[in-house]
């Protein structure tokens, strides 16, 4: 039966999205999940937990609000952080933010990006649509894009092309995994017919980002369903196509799973890391005990976490 009030409320939100993109006005967006309502919420089981705040680091460089995608008016941003010194190449990053790919801010990733940048790598955070927008696979495109972009405009950063590595935390996580798990896949375009540059990442670190959304270790619910527009039963085509797990293949990137406690946001790994070995393709687990989900916000992890992501990235790059 044709649920009409679904397919009303559907098509009103598309029109409304197609007069904000005419109009050039932003969309609505949802701002449920903020670093410091996280930290409040969090802070009342682990009362000993602090904000890892961005850090000035010396040589590091910032251009925050770049233009990289633009979509019939609406823009999509990037911010850019990058090592000072031009004598050499660097590796980059594509840092992708969390939250229920429907919440979530690109200065999320600041503190990442400034210790990556100290560290000799290119930081890259966009923006790209979330669920109130557009519904998968659109954030897949804008997030492909921004690592062609990355790569037209490697002179100004002073990045090394043949070295990207995408990174993400949660929803972000999936979607860091979704990327180096269809490099060259032509249904989402590893290449540009009008730039050449590649979407193809060599490097994967996946943050508590689920690997399968219908599985028996999963509990995606209602997030996942804004953003397939419908649940399992009424979108099974796009649950099972947005699982990294269902794309792994010989052109998989290595990868490096950072995990919480909580065995539901690495739903998937254990299958996927089974693929990976049949592949002789590299994978890591590093496991923080008795951690939340967002762990990577905040002090005791944080540093701890991000030494094994840069040791990880250096094996693979330097």
């Amino acid at each position: 039966m044709i649920n009409f009030k679904s397919v009303f409320s559907h098509c009103c939100l598309t029109l409304f999205v197609a007069f904000a993109a005419n109009a050039q006005v932003q969309v609505p967006r949802d701002t449920s999940f903020t670093l410091y309502g996280t930290y409040i919420k969090e802070k009342k089981y682990r009362p000993y937990i602090r904000i890892a705040e961005p850090e000035l680091e010396t040589g590091v460089l910032v251009k925050k609000d770049l233009v990289y995608s633009d979509l019939n008016g609406r823009q999509l941003l990037v911010d850019v952080y990058y090592p000072q010194n031009k004598k050499q190449k660097y590796p980059g990053v594509v840092l992708i933010f969390g939250g229920g790919w429907r919440s979530g801010d690109k200065s999320q990733m600041e503190a990442m990006g400034r210790v990556l940048a100290a560290k000799g790598y290119v930081a890259f955070a966009p923006e790209y649509r979330l669920s109130l927008e557009a519904i998968y696979p659109a954030a897949v495109y804008d997030l492909k894009q921004a690592v062609r972009w990355m790569r037209l405009h490697h002179k100004e950063f002073n990045l090394d092309v043949s070295k990207i590595a995408s990174l993400g935390t949660s929803a972000g996580g999936q979607l860091a995994a979704f990327l180096g798990t269809t490099n060259h896949d032509e249904r989402f375009g590893d290449g540009d017919s009008s730039s050449g540059a590649s979407s193809a990442v060599q490097a994967i670190v996946d943050i508590d980002g689920t690997l399968a959304f219908h599985h028996p270790e999963s509990a995606e619910g209602k997030a996942a369903s804004w953003w397939f527009g419908g649940d399992y039963q009424q979108k099974p085509e796009l649950w099972e196509d947005a699982a990294p797990l269902n794309h792994v293949d010989k052109n998989t990137a290595p990868i490096l799973f950072v995990n919480s406690s909580l065995p539901r946001f690495h739903a998937g790994r254990d299958d996927m890391i089974a693929k990976l070995d049949s592949l002789q393709i590299y994978s890591q687990i590093k496991e923080f005990p008795d951690t939340p989900h967002p762990f990577w916000f905040f002090h005791p992890w944080f540093d701890p976490m991000m030494e094994t992501v840069v040791d990880f990235l250096d094996k693979q790059f330097k």
